[in-house]
């Protein structure tokens, strides 16, 4: 250790370099370098004659062959992690993991919950509390609201059909032309038997990943059974026949 009394004389670089070349045979014995070589710099500090000098430099490859060739030990330093290097290896990857669960959550609820939703049913569901079509808001199909009317009525009051052995048609087909009212037709049926309405296209059920589709088929049906009586609308259901 050396005395910090003493007077501290900062040199060179260079001058250091050149006195242990030239006076190190004489200083051998009058002082003792204590030379600690860091991956960046070296910080060398000696006492001679009531002072003590410090050098701080690079470290080259001159400066390691003198050392060698005078004899004279030294220590290697590792480079110490900063305060802040430490904060950041320790709490960086949490930080990262709760920004990227902040963001999955809030694309979660603006989306509806879409990540989440591979094998729920994209069926809307149009209830009472909602715009109510009847067949007031439907002309020009006279016929085909007349082959309806024992299905509205079935659904309006379903155990006066059970007691006499009665059971509802499993669906209705509904054809024709883009745009002659089959979706309106189906929504007036709901609305006049005051039941809920579901309405799913035939290509929501074609997915690319296995086991997706049979997935949304179960939840659909759930779904209906909670809202029993209710009408399943699928439209464009040809979209099944193509793949």
């Amino acid at each position: 250790m050396f005395n910090t009394s003493q007077e501290t004389v900062p040199i060179t670089y260079a001058k250091f370099m050149e006195t242990v070349e030239k006076d190190w045979g004489d200083l051998k014995g009058k002082t003792t370098l204590d030379i600690a070589v860091h991956p960046s710099h070296v910080a060398i500090s000696y006492e001679l004659e009531d002072k003590t000098y410090e050098v701080t430099g690079p470290v080259t490859d001159d400066l390691y062959k003198v050392l060698t060739a005078k004899g004279i030990d030294y220590k290697v330093e590792p480079e110490e992690d900063s305060a802040l290097l430490q904060f950041a290896l320790m709490w960086l990857p949490m930080i990262f993991i709760v920004i990227l669960m902040v963001m999955f959550m809030r694309q979660m609820q603006a989306g509806g919950g879409r990540a989440m939703s591979f094998g729920k049913s994209k069926a809307k569901l149009l209830n009472e509390h909602q715009t109510k079509v009847t067949f007031k808001d439907v002309a020009g199909v006279d016929e085909a609201r007349e082959d309806v009317e024992e299905i509205i009525d079935f659904l309006r009051d379903t155990r006066k059909y059970l007691r006499v052995g009665g059971r509802i048609p499993k669906g209705v087909l509904l054809m024709g032309p883009p745009g002659t009212g089959k979706t309106l037709l189906a929504r007036a049926i709901a609305g006049e038997a005051g039941v809920a309405f579901f309405s799913i296209s035939g290509s929501d059920f074609v997915e690319m990943f296995v086991g997706v589709d049979p997935s949304r088929v179960r939840d659909l049906f759930d779904q209906a059974k909670q809202n029993s009586p209710c009408i399943i609308f699928f439209d464009e259901i040809d979209a099944l026949g193509r793949h």
